[in-house]
């Protein structure tokens, strides 16, 4: 039997918390009841709830001041890279245009740390894209497999930013992926990126990876864009 550990009490009521501030009970700018009432209203000790506010203030969704209540922030203007793995738990929560916007980011960094990854490991980029003609016609396959490119070339980039940034959209980065590939068209087109892209590594062309980059996550974007527009 595969036995699933149980939540630890700060984990739920972390969750709980987080529940009740993106279902708008608790609003932004608001603050939370006193610290004994809003441990009785979650079901654990003020120690546990601490723990919660204080990893919550970590990741930005509360601002905690001595002697002051608790505010909720207004987590789309103050929230930190943490929100976004939070929104990726929470669907109902995500704004409709949530992946355009993700999208949207990748076209402005990928073109650059993909012409930095293949100047300096273009070997290893070609390796591991050798196998991706493979890649099952699965949404799950193909956002691990995205994801996994990805990582690499920002692994590989001259500039550590980018590896920062990425390893705080990973889970994020995959959820997100799955809506992108559940279609047809979307893994068609990745899979021609994915051809082109072993190509450029091949030969060592790394201002083409990066033009071929640019192009097909503008092509990317506004493939969903008309999707949604279908599905609508």
């Amino acid at each position: 039997m595969d036995w699933q550990p149980l939540p630890k009490p700060a984990e739920v009521a972390e969750s709980r918390l987080l529940e009740a501030i993106l279902s708008g009970r608790f609003l932004p700018n608001s603050t939370l009841p006193g610290e004994r009432e809003l441990a009785e209203q979650i079901g654990v000790t003020r120690p546990t709830l601490r723990e919660a506010l204080q990893r919550l203030a970590r990741d930005g969704w509360l601002d905690i001041q001595h002697g002051k209540p608790t505010r909720v922030r207004d987590y789309w203007h103050e929230g930190g890279l943490g929100v976004l793995a939070v929104l990726a738990q929470f669907p109902q929560a995500q704004p409709p245009d949530f992946v355009a916007h993700l999208l949207e980011v990748r076209l402005l960094l990928a073109p650059a740390y993909t012409r930095q990854a293949v100047e300096s490991a273009a070997a290893e980029i070609a390796a591991h894209l050798s196998n991706y003609a493979a890649l099952p016609e699965e949404a799950a396959a193909f956002s691990r497999a995205d994801w996994d490119l990805h990582i690499l070339l920002t692994q590989k980039a001259e500039n550590p930013i980018f590896r920062f940034l990425f390893n705080g959209f990973h889970r994020l980065a995959l959820l997100m992926g799955e809506q992108y590939f559940q279609y047809p068209a979307c893994r068609a087109h990745s899979r021609r990126f994915y051809a082109d892209l072993l190509a450029c590594a091949r030969s060592q062309a790394a201002f083409d990876a990066e033009t071929l980059t640019r192009r097909v996550m503008e092509e990317s974007l506004a493939l969903w864009q008309e999707l949604q527009k279908e599905a609508a």
